[in-house]
């Protein structure tokens, strides 16, 4: 929340119990950068995406999701919803 940016070749995924759209909505309060938002189905299925800017206080996404993928704002072109992402282990 309070650093500068996240680097461009990471990101942070945050996982709910089950699909919510209230759930996984996100908040940029206090957020001094832009990030690329995904939002993933169970199935890791790319249900939503958005450009969430410091300035806009908070996102819903537009179908229910389980999953939200925050990245460097810079990765938003390189997603599109009916993705499916895959996953692995960090190093």
């Amino acid at each position: 929340m309070f650093s500068r940016q996240i680097p461009i070749d990471k990101g942070i995924i945050l996982m709910g119990n089950k699909e919510s759209k209230v759930n996984t909505s996100i908040h940029m309060m206090f957020m001094n950068y832009d990030l690329t938002v995904l939002w993933l189905d169970k199935d890791l299925v790319v249900v939503d995406k958005v450009l969430a800017t410091r300035w806009f206080p908070i996102y819903f996404p537009k179908a229910k999701a389980q999953y939200v993928v925050e990245l460097h704002s810079d990765q938003f072109f390189n997603f599109s919803v009916g993705d499916q992402l895959l996953l692995s282990e960090a190093s």
